[in-house]
């Protein structure tokens, strides 16, 4: 986990209670399938401004350190275990000055029992917006000029946590989930003990987890290619 994502609305829908300042025009479509190494919309306080200006910016899913020699690497990051940030290279830098929340709709999970698994999305029961904690990376391609529009590639990770209760059924790891309030506090440049903060959102994380439901849905969502509202409607579990 976490594995694929669901992003049904953009821009101001889907964050309205972040307050964000500044939307990049360039934001992605709504997505029902966002798999790794795809774009998707992320927010970050830009510390370049003072006070700092939150954005909600395009980025690809797998994170790539400012250092990585391929941008390929990604592919192997775009989930951080949330009880190793602050041991592996790949993710401690960004933990503590680029820290990111990651807006969905819901997400994906498989449940395993014995060589069948089903897949089950998992979304807020109420419909709102969920919050993923994450962390992001500027990454600057030396093969390209300064002046190309795409030289510079902005990237992020979903962190993650132990799952519980009724989410630890289907998976033994879930999203490290923000509340808006939280979120707040998560992307704070100012932040001085960023242990204890992410401490207190693996903590709170719970909290989020129990407003959650589940169900089961067609097994066509493994196939990327697959993007359509019909991926995210219940069907009979034929496990």
């Amino acid at each position: 986990m976490c594995g694929r994502f669901v992003v049904a609305n953009v821009g101001s829908e889907l964050v309205g209670a972040l307050r964000v300042d500044v939307e990049n025009p360039d934001l992605p479509p709504p997505s029902f399938n966002i798999s790794p190494m795809s774009t998707a919309a992320i927010v970050l306080d830009s510390a370049k401004t003072d006070p700092p200006t939150r954005r909600l910016e395009p980025a690809r899913w797998g994170l790539v350190p400012g250092w990585a020699k391929d941008p390929k690497i990604g592919a192997k990051a775009f989930n951080a275990r949330s009880e190793e940030l602050e041991e592996k290279p790949m993710f401690r830098q960004a933990l503590v000055k680029r820290r990111a929340v990651v807006p969905a709709t819901g997400y994906y999970e498989w449940k395993r029992a014995g060589d069948t698994k089903t897949p089950h999305f998992i979304h807020p029961a109420d419909g709102s917006p969920m919050f993923f904690a994450g962390l992001y990376e500027w990454w600057k391609d030396p093969a390209k000029a300064d002046d190309a529009a795409d030289r510079w590639l902005l990237s992020f990770t979903i962190l993650t946590r132990d799952a519980i209760g009724p989410l630890g059924s289907i998976h033994d790891r879930m999203p490290l989930f923000l509340d808006a309030d939280f979120a707040d506090a998560w992307l704070d440049t100012e932040t001085d003990n960023v242990g204890d903060l992410l401490d207190a959102a693996v903590d709170a994380a719970p909290d989020v987890a129990r407003t959650l439901e589940d169900h089961v849905v067609s097994s066509a969502v493994g196939n990327v290619r697959n993007d359509s509202p019909d991926l995210i409607e219940p069907v009979a579990d034929e496990g």
